[in-house]
């Protein structure tokens, strides 16, 4: 594959992978809670659509809950080529990762 993420697409599109599909605000809680960083809300959603336009994930609006006010969750699930792209990132980190020499 051509194409490359940046680190926190890559973190992004980790977090939907682990999820199996998810929305904004819960990838927020996600990535604080992995990361040990905040995140805005709007930052995510930037690099959900970013992510999505590439074609690595896809979105679906979900049905309207009362406990946001009937509003509606857009639902994002990573695509085959966003897994495969991941999966070769994390594949090529890793690779490099054992050539380098371990602290004794």
């Amino acid at each position: 594959m051509n194409q490359s993420l940046g680190a926190l697409e890559e973190i992004i599109l980790l977090l939907v992978l682990r999820e199996k599909e998810s929305y904004g605000a819960e990838l927020v809680k996600l990535y604080v809670n992995q990361m040990s960083k905040e995140i805005t809300l709007p930052a995510v959603v930037m690099v959900l659509k970013r992510l999505e336009k590439k074609g690595f994930l896809k979105s679906r609006v979900g049905e309207p809950t009362a406990e946001r006010g009937g509003r509606r969750k857009v639902m994002y699930e990573a695509t085959k080529m966003g897994y495969r792209l991941v999966e070769e990132a994390m594949n090529a980190k890793n690779s490099i990762w054992d050539m380098v020499p371990k602290l004794s």
